[in-house]
């Protein structure tokens, strides 16, 4: 698919200091508002990952829902929510990470997935890495493979897409906003 390397970028707004002074907040949701783009950015993913006999999609709360879960739909596989703490009923594991502007906890349901499960596991973006690997970390738990992290928008410069990398995770992003 051939595509002006931008499309998806100029969908993308950002808003400064949100949610604190000092944030640059690039926000997703004109790219979603807009069916074209919507449509090219899920094709992407469906593009990648069709061929890759994989059994679950997990989303990350709460952006991560919105693609996760189409994608998962487009892929025919299970969709599991990664939730902030203190969101699921069931019993759940919980795994503590490092945001950009503090620190927080996810969870997800214990029988989420299973041991041998191959999983995508997709956020809007990369900022710290932190909750990704968080994600990654539960999954894992669970005895699942995480074949890959995946996200609309990479922040290198906040060196999450570098710890990702470096941990062995093969990451795939769409837009990088290296210096802006």
């Amino acid at each position: 698919m051939l595509l002006d390397p931008n499309y998806l970028r100029d969908r993308i707004r950002t808003v400064p200091d949100w949610p604190q002074p000092g944030v640059q907040f690039r926000d997703i949701t004109p790219l979603l508002q807009e069916p074209e783009s919507l449509r090219v950015l899920v094709q992407h993913f469906v593009l990648r990952y069709m061929h890759s006999n994989i059994d679950v999609v997990a989303g990350i709360d709460a952006r991560g829902f919105i693609i996760g879960a189409i994608l998962a739909y487009e892929l025919n596989v299970g969709f599991v929510p990664i939730r902030k703490k203190g969101k699921l009923p069931y019993t759940t594991i919980e795994e503590e990470y490092e945001l950009e502007y503090g620190s927080a906890t996810v969870e997800m349901h214990a029988d989420a997935c299973k041991a041998g499960d191959r999983v995508v596991l997709i956020d809007d973006l990369i900022a710290t890495g932190g909750t990704m690997m968080a994600g990654k970390k539960l999954l894992e738990r669970l005895g699942a493979t995480v074949v890959e992290g995946a996200a609309i928008v990479d922040l290198p410069e906040l060196g999450g897409s570098k710890l990702i990398r470096e941990s062995g995770l093969p990451l795939f992003t769409l837009v990088d906003f290296s210096g802006h």
